[in-house]
């Protein structure tokens, strides 16, 4: 058995290899009896993986983690966001191509990727907005979505699950979706009388939401460029923002350290050639300026069964060093972090 085990020390976070992540070596087996970290990052669509926690999923399968992405849809409705890639060619086989370019995401980040099977929602424009259709993943009732990832978690069995909030990170249906299934599997994965046709009991040890495009983020961005005498891209975004009262910011608890893993993530998101122009506002700022300004990529601690202090610096903070193995963490009870029990 290869991977990270939870006896293991980190060393150098953040520093990536001179290669890519898909060409670090996994540590050998641990001592007897210890268990291999295991990361499940679930998104709702192909490229997602690589824009919110690529870097932080790149140094962790550096380090021998075994990460694992669960992709919801196929992102067969999404648009063609480089212009390069408006093809007649292109456009009438997307689903493939789009698996093609995940595929190459996948391997430049050292992770695996699963594709759970359902159809991509779009995104509906206009006012009054469209009825999404039939049969996408959106409008799938909440069991029949969350099985495959049931399913997947109860194999996988991931101690950490990273994924979105209630509000899909941005109001895209299927990102909303999608928190809610991985936040079903993340609660029912341990109940033996849940989805008892899914695979053995196995209960996640902490559950986190990407915190990716905040403020305070991008007012340090903003703030280097100015600083090196360069032009801002974020000077009128920052000028017109307005916190949603309703919507208060979320809480960062982590911030993982990974600025040197920032040139993977930006070969990863070219990858996806279709979503990302390597010319566009996805580079606009440098990455030098980002790895001085914003050096972490940072999360938001929404569920823990096991006792960690914050702010964290570790995915595995109260994992890493703990005795707990794999057959001690099914059928389990859920204690999310302000306490509260459920099953």
């Amino acid at each position: 058995m290869k991977g990270t085990f939870l006896s293991a020390v980190t060393t150098d976070p953040g520093q990536a290899p001179a290669s890519t992540a898909a060409a670090a070596g996994a540590a050998d087996a641990g001592p007897q009896g210890a268990v291999p970290l295991r990361l499940m990052a679930v998104h709702a669509h192909p490229d997602d993986e690589s824009s919110k926690g690529a870097a932080a999923m790149a140094r962790y399968a550096s380090e021998g983690v075994d990460v694992l992405v669960a992709t919801l849809t196929g992102g067969e409705r999404g648009d063609i966001l480089n212009k390069a890639m408006e093809r007649p060619e292109i456009r009438a086989n997307l689903a493939a191509v789009r698996r093609a370019e995940m595929a190459k995401a996948r391997e430049i980040l050292g992770v695996r990727q699963q594709f759970l099977g359902f159809v991509d929602s779009g995104l509906p424009e206009g006012d009054p907005l469209p009825p999404l259709p039939e049969g996408c993943f959106a409008l799938q009732p909440l069991e029949t979505a969350a099985r495959p990832l049931v399913r997947a978690v109860r194999e996988f069995r991931p101690q950490v699950i990273l994924t979105y909030d209630e509000n899909g990170g941005y109001p895209h249906p299927d990102h909303v979706k999608c928190h809610q299934v991985a936040v079903e599997a993340f609660e029912a994965a341990a109940d033996p009388d849940r989805y008892p046709d899914c695979g053995e009991p196995w209960q996640p040890l902490k559950l986190y939401y990407f915190a990716t495009f905040h403020r305070s983020r991008l007012q340090s961005l903003h703030e280097e460029m100015v600083r090196r005498g360069l032009e801002s891209p974020y000077a009128e975004r920052l000028e017109e923002w307005v916190d949603n009262p309703d919507h208060p910011p979320m809480e960062i608890t982590t911030r993982i350290p990974c600025a040197g893993f920032f040139e993977i993530r930006d070969q990863a998101l070219i990858a996806h050639a279709t979503q990302i122009d390597p010319e566009g506002g996805w580079f606009a700022c440098p990455r030098d300026v980002q790895q001085a300004a914003w050096p972490t990529e940072d999360f938001h601690l929404a569920r823990s069964i096991v006792n960690t202090e914050k702010p964290e610096d570790d995915l595995f903070a109260g994992v890493r060093d703990s005795a707990v193995g794999d057959s001690a963490v099914r059928n389990t009870v859920v204690r999310n972090t302000v306490g509260q029990v459920s099953r």
